[in-house]
């Protein structure tokens, strides 16, 4: 697996996992605190947050199918971006698990 598979996935994990984050305390902020000029945000934050989850899942599926990992396992990735906070936990679990995959091949590539 190459090194860039493996860059874009973590990089979407990052920003929707943060554009989540983000969406959860404005939604509190909406409806809980009622506090007025939050609802243009949660319009932004979660618009933004749902087309950058498009791109996290077509990167996350590609880095799982050239993983090879069963269903189980790439569908809790995918759906890792859809509960605050899972995602980074995820991604730290993915990075240790693949960086052997990733490192063998750089040094497969340079024999």
């Amino acid at each position: 697996m190459k090194k860039s598979v493996l860059t874009r996935y973590r990089v979407m994990a990052y920003v929707t996992g943060v554009l989540l984050v983000l969406l959860t305390i404005g939604v509190i902020a909406k409806y809980l605190l009622m506090i007025d000029g939050a609802s243009g945000f949660v319009s932004a934050v979660g618009i933004a947050h749902g087309w950058l989850y498009v791109l996290y899942l077509v990167f996350a599926f590609d880095m799982g199918s050239k993983a090879k990992w069963p269903f189980g396992k790439l569908a809790w990735v995918l759906l890792a971006g859809t509960i605050p906070t899972a995602v980074f936990f995820v991604e730290r679990k993915v990075c240790r698990e693949l960086e052997p995959l990733v490192a063998a091949e750089a040094a497969q590539a340079t024999a």
